[in-house]
């Protein structure tokens, strides 16, 4: 059982995704595992065959419990069938017209793509594989999630029907439009309360409902940030950025995209703060043991609301070192998959640096608390406009008021300043962000 947070003593193993005799590489994803904030996509580290399955679904055990065996790496090459089953080739064999054919093989599929597929509601068994051996690719499962009607992942189908909603009126907000459960449950809570399912108008008493949910991540937060104010010695920075250079330059660059792919400000901020981790990588990494780790890698991690209540923060990973672009489709994506509740195992667990950007609630200035063991938060107020003197000239011009809250075991007022310095700067070249 892996940890996946500070805060984190304990998970349930609420799913596998693999089975005994799988082939699996490092980076697939095997098992699903349920915290107090979401449920985490638990990834292996080794390739390998699975062996033994430890834990049964349903399970809550310690972290570092022993889930499953891995055993050495198996060959990935199709099997080829042995000489014994090949078609006998004496002439009566050959020249009877009523030889029956061979039967096909079933198709090859990795546990990854057989999760792939499962998260998308595709049936393999209706799928022809393009791969070497007639094996079934992510690309086969993409494809025929794309094409097979409304897409949605088996969650959201199972609540639709729930709920007695049409797929058809939902508009989906995961990956290529895909319907997620989150989809789901906004539309059903628009719904007339006399048209739900008794299941759908209340969270059960017994508490397993989403109240009971929101009462331990509220539980696991508080947990989380006490500690934080009690361990951590806080300091707080501020600064005045103008954005006016950096609006222009979306406004110009947005001006002839499609809606769907136009950039908001808050992707050129987030880049800005990843960079910003890079030029200064104080504040990027971990204080763990009495000392402060830096990392080489900027994993930025993003406060999300949820629309029930509470809080999570999963990373963009290697942000420093996305495309505006891409920082953007991932940012969409991590938010949608936040709301429904599955993340991946890394995304909980590799935060280097956090930014919680509270503009869009009306917020000015956002002091946050630091999410141990990291060193520093990154907090952004609402953009708006000010007053700002420029060549003598006082005018009105966006602006955002940038919060750096500092752990003073690992860096002092000297570096936060610096790195406060260093996203104002990137800010004001945004074409070369």
């Amino acid at each position: 059982m892996p940890a996946l947070g500070a805060d984190m003593t304990e998970g349930t193993l609420t799913e596998w995704l693999v089975k005994p005799g799988d082939v699996v590489h490092r980076g697939d994803t095997v098992a699903v595992i349920d915290t107090d904030k979401a449920a985490i996509e638990v990834e292996v580290f080794a390739d390998g065959v699975v062996g033994r399955l430890l834990v049964e679904p349903g399970t809550k055990v310690p972290v570092g419990t022993v889930l499953a065996e891995i055993g050495g790496a198996a060959a990935t090459e199709s099997p080829q069938p042995p000489e014994s089953h090949k078609p006998t080739e004496s002439p009566k064999a050959t020249e009877s017209p009523k030889a029956a054919a061979p039967a096909p093989s079933p198709a090859v599929v990795s546990p990854p793509v057989r999760h792939l597929a499962h998260t998308k509601g595709v049936d393999l068994t209706a799928l022809t594989g393009t791969g070497p051996g007639g094996s079934i690719t992510r690309r086969d499962v993409e494809l025929a999630g794309t094409t097979a009607g409304t897409p949605a992942s088996p969650r959201a189908k199972r609540l639709a029907r729930q709920r007695g909603l049409d797929l058809g009126r939902v508009v989906g907000t995961g990956p290529r439009g895909a319907i997620t459960g989150t989809d789901i449950e906004r539309m059903a809570s628009a719904t007339p309360v006399a048209l739900q399912p008794e299941s759908a108008k209340a969270p059960r008493a017994d508490g397993t409902g989403a109240a009971a949910k929101l009462a331990t991540m509220r539980a696991a937060t508080a947990t989380l940030m006490a500690r934080s104010k009690r361990e951590i010695p806080h300091y707080y920075l501020t600064a005045t950025v103008d954005l006016s250079v950096t609006t222009d330059w979306l406004a110009h660059t947005n001006a002839g995209r499609p809606v769907n792919e136009r950039l908001v400000v808050a992707a050129p901020m987030l880049k800005a703060a990843a960079l910003a981790a890079h030029k200064v990588p104080e504040l990027n990494g971990f204080w763990v043991d009495d000392a402060f780790h830096p990392s080489e890698h900027v994993h930025l991690g993003v406060a999300v609301s949820l629309r029930g209540g509470g809080l999570v923060a999963p990373a963009i990973l290697d942000a420093d070192r996305l495309s505006l672009d891409a920082l953007m489709l991932q940012l969409r994506d991590l938010v949608a998959r936040t709301r429904a509740g599955r993340l991946r195992q890394r995304e909980m667990s590799s935060a280097t640096l956090t930014v919680t950007n509270l503009g869009d609630n009306g917020a000015e200035a956002v002091y946050g608390v630091i999410y141990p063991p990291q060193v520093a938060l990154v907090g952004l107020g609402r953009v708006t406009d000010r007053p700002i003197a420029v060549a003598g000239l006082v005018g009105a011009r966006p602006s955002v008021t940038v919060t750096l809250s500092g752990d003073h075991r690992a860096t002092d007022g000297h570096v936060g300043s610096r790195y406060l310095q260093a996203f104002a700067e990137l800010l004001a070249i945004p074409e070369e962000l």
